[in-house]
């Protein structure tokens, strides 16, 4: 990671998200993909999602009152 503002840095991690989510459905429909490609990009999403779960947590904590 950089200096980056970490709500930009989420963004961009949620706009990739996204566009693997579109990839990964649009594979699936043709149904003539590359099985480990498309094991790759599942794998890659999932991690996406933690880290975006993780700078999220980081950008607003969860603190019980």
């Amino acid at each position: 990671m950089n200096d980056d503002d970490p709500r930009e840095v989420l963004a961009l991690l949620k706009a990739e998200h996204r566009r693997l989510d579109q990839e990964i459905e649009l594979l699936a429909q043709t149904g003539n993909c590359d099985q480990l490609e498309l094991a790759r990009m599942k794998k890659r999403k999932l991690t996406l999602k933690d880290e975006i779960q993780q700078l999220a947590n980081r950008i607003i904590p969860d603190i019980i009152a």
